[in-house]
């Protein structure tokens, strides 16, 4: 039955009657009232939506992705036109289209949805991850075939490429919370190439190991909690751990001072850090420590100080489980494997065990920094702390 529309008629009767006829199975009648009706009002969402619902009932899936179309035209990031746009795309046989358009569902994906459309959700993570992985594949072929002689550092920084490609990775930037210095590279982990003496510290593990359990256990040595800041400084990514003995560090070397009370009982740590070619900054560096971080404890994502320096760690003592992440990058400790990281890029870590770990950190300059930057940087480092500064950052 016909309901013919007269060209005055407000808005709100046209959606009422296309909604009786939708709900009496009249889809003809309802369609063609929905698109007089997006003629009339096309900056609402909602018109659009329904459009293309009656479009699917009657069997024309082009037609109800044009209609999607006019929805995501008003809302271009809205979750359900994305999600609907990605359906019809996979019923119409686009299916690279599809699994792309569901990962930008997923991304809108709000915090609570209706009960109905959780299957729909289930299965637009199902394509998509079907999607990323046939793309992987893809890429993944194709560079074995282009990529032979690559050393084991461009293959890392290949493969990261790719991942970043179909967005299981993103790119993190170094964001310092004071000291940017521009044009060094940024990266995560930095190659083990560029750190000569990280062979010799490795081969020194037990040995720095034993120091640690001296002066841990020493009666004058100093354990401290690893973040310590006045209640009124404005650093919010220390919030949880202020003053927190969940981590704590005995310092061997602290802001460019060596710690008696605690270097006197390590002297295998200390007679290497003497050889290290550490930023000799005033009240700020170098800087030597035991780190612990107690069982369950986790530090939460955060960025370092300065990119001019970056940090070693050497893990001493390890529980299972236990795991660092910087950027995209995450990575689990083992006894007597240092690396180098840049942390000044997010970073985080945790202990789920239930046992102490335990690791030297050390800093070391970027290697990207010439002799006579260093010099300049520490100059213009130490000059911007007032003059009867006690201590460093």
């Amino acid at each position: 039955m016909n309901h013919p529309v007269s060209p005055g008629a407000d808005t709100r009767s046209i959606e009422a009657e296309a909604d009786r006829a939708a709900a009496r199975g009249d889809a003809p009648t309802a369609r063609r009232l929905l698109g007089r009706l997006t003629e009339l009002d096309p900056d609402r969402p909602e018109p659009w939506l329904k459009l293309s619902a009656m479009c699917r009932a009657t069997g024309d899936l082009p037609g109800a992705l044009e209609a999607v179309s006019g929805a995501l035209r008003v809302d271009p990031l809205g979750f359900l036109p994305l999600l609907l746009r990605a359906n019809i795309l996979e019923n119409l046989g686009r299916q690279e289209e599809a699994g792309e358009t569901y990962g930008y569902a997923l991304a809108q994906l709000p915090a609570t949805v209706p009960a109905h459309l959780q299957p729909m959700i289930g299965h637009a993570r199902q394509r998509h991850e079907a999607h990323i992985a046939q793309g992987a594949a893809r890429m993944a072929q194709a560079a074995e075939a282009a990529g032979s002689g690559l050393s084991a550092s461009e293959q890392a920084r290949l493969d990261r490429f790719q991942s970043n490609i179909v967005r299981r990775t993103r790119v993190y930037h170094s964001e310092p919370t004071h000291f940017h210095y521009p044009g060094l590279r940024e990266r995560e982990f930095h190659e083990r190439e560029a750190f000569p003496w990280l062979a010799e510290l490795e081969a020194s593990t037990a040995a720095i190991r034993d120091d640690f359990q001296r002066v841990v256990t020493a009666e004058q040595a100093e354990l401290v909690p690893y973040i310590q800041y006045p209640d009124d400084v404005p650093l919010r990514q220390w919030a949880a751990l202020n003053r927190s003995r969940d981590w704590t560090a005995i310092h061997l070397v602290q802001n460019g001072i060596v710690i008696e009370a605690n270097a006197r009982h390590c002297p295998a740590t200390m007679a290497i850090l003497d050889r290290l070619e550490q930023p000799d900054i005033p009240r700020r560096g170098p800087n030597a420590m035991f780190s612990l971080l107690a069982p369950g404890a986790h530090i939460p994502p955060h960025t370092g100080v300065a990119n001019t320096r970056l940090v070693c760690h050497l893990p001493l003592i390890v529980p299972n489980g236990c795991w660092f992440r910087v950027g995209a990058e995450t990575r689990p400790w083992r006894e007597g494997e240092a690396w180098v990281f840049d942390d000044t890029i997010e970073h985080e870590a945790a202990n789920p065990s239930g046992a102490l770990r335990v690791i030297l950190i050390v800093d070391t300059w970027h290697p990207d920094l010439s002799p006579a930057e260093r010099v300049a940087v520490a100059a213009v480092m130490a000059a911007t702390d007032p003059i009867d500064a006690a201590e460093g950052l």
